[in-house]
């Protein structure tokens, strides 16, 4: 097969979806993290809730399947190597969870009682959902649709049943999600063979209309089918082919046009047809791209049709070496339609007789004609720079940025911006934009080595959503060199990120948790109602530590900070409370730095840390401190005198010196340093 066929283009999730996802994923974790009552897990639920009510505007509910490692929403399967995505994906399908949707009306409480189940770890007594039936009654807008045990004991048949109807694994549970998201299954247990049966499944989808959410789920689930088709060896898929074969001669015209309508996006129907072109049963492929072409309203001249059934017959019942000659040329003659889509026929004359000629010959000749003459897309570069001179913009111009973006142009798009035309700001400003979008950060930032280089250059314009795509880079990268360039380029910017900072410290990764939160603390900005309380108690000292660093910072929980630190088992933390306390330290306090100084289970230097903390107030416990390191008891003769000489001491010695010298308790101890012997003694009050 041609590499032009082969390749298939995944459309990416819109930026609400894909935040209602993360949103949702978020929720979980800190359902998962902390007790039922905790004061995080209702702000969390109503985020998700917020999230749900604003896609729901325009649809009539928001619905998506789930895959071992995926979720299947808007016709679009997430990123298996997403890590928020996919830890969700895997905590809903732990629960044996075929879909999820929502309705219009969904209060935050529903949201939380449904996440409040997710959440629960599966084993030690705690049953799957999918298992459970009971469970899903008591929330009206909320649904969980279940993918059990029993159903996915359909497809793995006992040993010496006709491999016919055997698939692996995978290739079952897509099989089972489809067949629950078609047949909308409730928890009650339905017929198995009816579960399992393509044409039944076929039916459903028929009888179900009216909800462009359940479309979306179908189509998703089609995707991944032939995704997982395309992907096999040989026959290593082949029931799991016929069966998908089997569904798609079964369904109505209308009812696959409807499918692939998906709401006019032709992205995602582009995705569709190449992906079921490069998997799919060839009798499949035919079908799917008539009803392609009727949802685009777009023309498939004759000859093209019947080229096309000619080419599937010799793929399906043609002679041994013919066969893959004539799939491959099939799919090819496929994935060049719909390069060529946009036209109102696709097929130029002078090639639909060429066409006409191949599906009227009986020739065994070459079945290929090369069709590329007509078909010289213009290079996107020479049309920005055309627009440049001119002064013009346009979607043209537009799509031309992007697909100079998409090919890595991304420096000469700078360098044609650096000085521009006069009359062409408009168009540059809109060159500039795009540079500091999600689109050219995301390609930036996919190249190896990266370009800091230039993302410096472009720091200026870089977007929220630019930022979204560094902040998924810094999580992703396995290379610490690599991670620090980006903390220190994400520190520069002058947009509020906190926000996006805070949306994936879910992440479980000690080391992610704690670049965020260091870059939280050099941006010196936490969003409103942020507690770094979870963080403080990390059972990582390198989390832990970060997370009392920036606390620090907020004026509001400062002194919980310092406190923490204080209490803190580790040498390193309780240095940083000690550094903290040196300036204004809370009377409160005081006792903590006072037990610290005469603590003999700390070392020396913390000790002395903690005696010039104490010097630093000028409140009266500090002075009871510090009268109590310096007093060594009485004489004989019931007079005070000095402890025995020591760093502590004569640290303590120095701060009386400089802050208590004019009071009377403090006086008597300074005056007997300096009738001392002990020289380190005498120079240590010499400065009174």
């Amino acid at each position: 097969m041609s590499a032009l066929a082969s390749t298939v283009v995944r459309p990416a999730l819109s930026y609400e979806l894909n935040a209602f996802l993360v949103e949702f994923s978020i929720a979980l974790h800190k359902h998962t993290m902390y007790p039922s009552g905790h004061p995080s897990l209702e702000p969390a639920a109503i985020r998700v809730k917020e999230r749900a009510l604003r896609l729901l505007e325009d649809r009539p509910m928001l619905a998506f399947g789930v895959a071992r490692h995926q979720l299947i929403i808007d016709g679009v399967a997430t990123d298996p190597n997403q890590p928020v995505l996919r830890r969700l994906a895997e905590a809903l399908h732990q629960h044996r969870l075929g879909a999820m949707s929502i309705l219009p009306g969904v209060e935050s409480s529903e949201i939380s009682g449904a996440i409040h189940l997710l959440a629960e770890e599966v084993g030690g007594g705690v049953r799957p959902i999918g298992l459970d039936p009971s469970e899903r009654s008591e929330w009206p807008h909320v649904r969980l649709h279940p993918l059990t045990l029993e159903r996915l004991e359909l497809v793995d048949e006992e040993p010496g049943t006709d491999t016919d109807d055997q698939l692996d694994r995978h290739a079952a549970q897509l099989w089972i999600g489809l067949a629950n998201a078609a047949m909308a299954v409730e928890a009650s247990e339905s017929d198995r063979a009816t579960v399992t049966d393509p044409v039944a499944v076929a039916r459903a989808i028929d009888d179900y209309t009216g909800a462009e959410a359940y479309d979306q789920v179908i189509v998703g689930y089609l995707l991944q089918i032939a995704e997982e088709l395309k992907a096999a060896h040989g026959g290593d898929q082949a029931p799991l082919r016929r069966r998908t074969a089997r569904l798609i001669d079964a369904l109505q015209p209308e009812t696959l046009q409807r499918l692939l309508a998906m709401g006019g996006d032709i992205a995602q129907r582009r995705a569709f047809v190449r992906g079921a072109t490069s998997g799919m049963a060839i009798d499949s492929v035919i079908k799917i791209i008539k009803a392609a072409a009727d949802a685009s309203q777009q023309t498939i001249s004759h000859g093209l049709l019947r080229m096309l059934s000619k080419l599937a017959t010799h793929a399906e019942a043609g002679r041994q070496h013919a066969r893959p000659i004539a799939d491959a040329a099939l799919r090819e003659q496929v994935e060049q339609l719909l390069t060529g889509w946009n036209l109102a026929d696709p097929t130029p004359d002078a090639y639909s007789k060429t066409l006409q000629h191949l599906a009227t010959s009986g020739g065994s000749g070459s079945t290929r004609q090369t069709a590329h003459e007509s078909e010289h897309d213009a290079d996107p570069l020479r049309v920005v720079q055309i627009s440049l001179e001119v002064g013009g913009a346009g979607p043209i111009v537009e799509r031309a940025i992007d697909r100079a973006i998409d090919a890595g142009a991304i420096r000469d798009l700078r360098a044609l911006i650096s000085t521009p035309p006069s009359g062409s700001a408009g168009i540059a400003d809109t060159i500039q934009r795009k540079l500091g979008g999600r689109r050219a950060i995301c390609a930036l930032l996919s190249r190896d080595p990266i370009d800091f280089e230039l993302i410096d250059v472009l720091l200026p314009s870089i977007s929220l959503d630019g930022y979204a795509e560094m902040l998924d880079a810094l999580i992703a990268s396995d290379s610490r060199a690599t991670r620090r360039k980006l903390i220190d380029r994400l520190t520069r910017t002058t947009l509020d990120v906190s926000p996006l900072i805070t949306d994936r410290l879910a992440d479980s990764r000690w080391y992610v948790q704690r670049n965020l939160l260091l870059l939280l603390e050099r941006l010196r900005r936490v969003p409103a109602g942020f507690s770094c309380d979870w963080w403080v108690q990390h059972p990582d000292v390198r989390v832990r530590y970060q997370a009392l660093s920036l606390q620090m910072n907020v004026p509001a929980q400062r002194e919980a900070a310092i406190r923490a630190a204080l209490e803190d088992g580790e040498p390193r933390i309780i240095r940083l409370g000690l550094v903290a306390a040196h300036v204004n330290c809370p009377p409160a306090l005081l006792p903590l730095l006072a037990a610290l100084a005469n603590s003999p289970r700390v070392s020396e230097e913390l000790r002395i840390h903690a005696v010039r903390a104490l010097g630093k107030s000028r409140h009266r416990h500090a002075l009871e401190a510090l009268l109590g390191l310096v007093h060594g008891g009485t004489t004989l003769l019931g007079r005070p005198k000095l402890a025995a000489p020591s760093p502590v001491v004569i640290e303590a010695l120095r701060a009386l010196t400089d802050v208590w010298s004019t009071q009377k308790e403090a006086n008597r101890f300074l005056a007997l340093a300096r009738r001392s012997f002990v020289t380190d003694l005498r120079r240590a009050v010499a400065r009174a």
